[in-house]
């Protein structure tokens, strides 16, 4: 039997390469956010870089709740059911306008001891809580980018989602140059050229983004309101008990495992960043360049997700079988790809961002070593992309704790603590719970247990 399944390769990409090209230009923003900050020296970047793991952990919170949304929706238009998805649409904003508002007012009460708890040098801690309040004062607006975004993912447009994350990375590059530098003249072709700036250096990137939020999360309702098959308008906007214990279903297990593991990356970057400037500089340049070379896996693992979900509606377990092997084949390959060229030019990669040579070295270093690793990690991405859509999210919120603490979070607290080793014994411990998802999840998709209802003669769950 052929593993990769030609007729399945249009829909796949259709979903997916919008997704990629969204991702692309969301880390080509992070590359330019992290070489201007960079610039600024290794106290900005560190400063910047400190937080990062909040980031992760309030965002991924955020997109678990619309893993609930695209499973339900995905899953009704399968079944030709598109009341129930208009239903879920309205639901959607429902939520993202109180888990918006609650998530910004808890991140401006606790800006100020965020860096406390992340044992950030206190150097830099005021400077550190003053990026991350106001980094979150459009969190609502960001809340409603990526819960609406998944919305209309679930009825496979990508392609808006795309166009927006465009011209919101735009904008947050024009505004990193008006507001993080000061007024300055350059030459330009033997001509001197007057720029406008503001000089607000690191609070600048942070005013910045921000806006760029603010924009997104704007453009995205108003595209959701104006779609033609998911649009919430005509619909209930109270709670609707039955739609939400269905997302709920679905989405708390997703929350938990993002939660806890997100703050696992917490604990992680708060034993980084007790190493010193240096190693904390040297792991965010290594972050950054290393999302980019996630993209293909995110891109996949989205198109996995919206495919799933339609089977699983229309109950065909030979498309979901079949729809299995040909992401798995495609992944691998492009991780392969995407990891040799992470080796090959991680050096040339980390001199962008800063001039430190320790850092360079240290930067260099680790993602030479995670490089190695990038195939493997793309399988266990692509299981858990078809699990979301089929609705099963309990059996990865159970590998994905037990790895990222049992094995991340005790292995470097080992290393980095009781034996005093450094950064790349800690990046060490990150390879090897990458590693312990990829045998885990592939022995997962190996005895079947991605697919929901496994037994023949029974319907599909629902």
């Amino acid at each position: 039997m052929h593993l990769l399944d030609l007729s399945m390769l249009s829909a796949i990409f259709t979903l997916a390469w919008p997704t990629m090209l969204e991702q692309l230009m969301q880390t080509a923003v992070q590359y330019i956010d992290t070489a201007m900050v960079g610039s600024l020296g290794t106290q900005a970047t560190a400063a910047v870089g400190a937080t990062s793991t909040v980031n992760w952990l309030i965002g991924s919170t955020i997109s678990s709740l619309g893993v609930g949304f695209l499973a339900l929706i995905s899953q009704s238009l399968g079944a030709g059911d598109g009341k129930t998805a208009r239903r879920a649409s309205a639901q959607a904003v429902l939520v993202t306008l109180g888990s918006g508002l609650t998530l910004t007012l808890l991140t401006s009460l606790f800006s100020s001891r965020v860096p406390v708890w992340m044992r950030v040098d206190p150097v830099i801690r005021d400077l550190t809580s003053r990026y991350f309040l106001i980094f979150y004062s459009a969190l609502l607006f960001r809340t409603a980018s990526i819960i609406l975004g998944t919305v209309l993912r679930s009825v496979g447009d990508t392609k808006t989602p795309m166009r927006v994350g465009i011209l919101v990375n735009v904008i947050n590059i024009i505004l990193n140059f008006l507001f993080i530098y000061p007024a300055r003249t350059v030459s330009l072709l033997g001509r001197g050229v007057f720029l406008p700036g503001l000089g607000l250096g690191v609070e600048g990137a942070a005013m910045a983004s921000a806006a760029s939020f603010a924009f997104g999360g704007i453009a995205i309702t108003m595209a959701l309101f104006r779609h033609k098959e998911i649009s919430p308008l005509r619909q209930s906007f109270r709670p609707d008990r039955a739609i939400l214990k269905r997302c709920f279903r679905v989405a708390l297990p997703n929350m938990v495992q993002r939660f806890i593991t997100s703050l696992g990356y917490v604990v992680f970057a708060s034993m980084i960043n007790s190493l010193g400037d240096v190693s904390t500089a040297a792991h965010t340049v290594a972050n950054t360049v290393e999302s980019a070379f996630y993209i293909p896996g995110w891109g996949m693992q989205t198109a996995a997700a919206v495919l799933s979900g339609n089977a699983f509606g229309a109950q065909n377990r030979g498309q979901i079988r079949r729809l299995g092997k040909s992401l798995i084949v495609l992944e691998v390959l492009l991780m392969i790809v995407s990891g040799s060229l992470l080796f090959i030019f991680a050096g040339p990669l980390v001199r962008i961002f800063t001039r430190d040579p320790e850092v360079i070295r240290l930067g260099t270093t680790v993602l030479k070593m995670v490089a190695v690793s990038e195939p493997f990690y793309g399988i266990p991405i692509v299981v858990e992309g078809m699990m979301q859509g089929a609705g099963q999210t309990l059996i990865p919120l159970i590998l994905n704790v037990s790895c990222m603490w049992g094995v991340r979070i005790a292995g470097t607290f080992v290393c980095t603590q009781l034996l005093s080793m450094g950064l790349t014994a800690a990046w060490g411990c990150m390879i090897a719970h990458n590693m312990m998802l990829f045998v885990l999840f592939g022995i997962i998709y190996l005895r079947g247990k991605w697919i929901p209802g496994s037994d023949p003669s029974q319907p599909l769950p629902r």
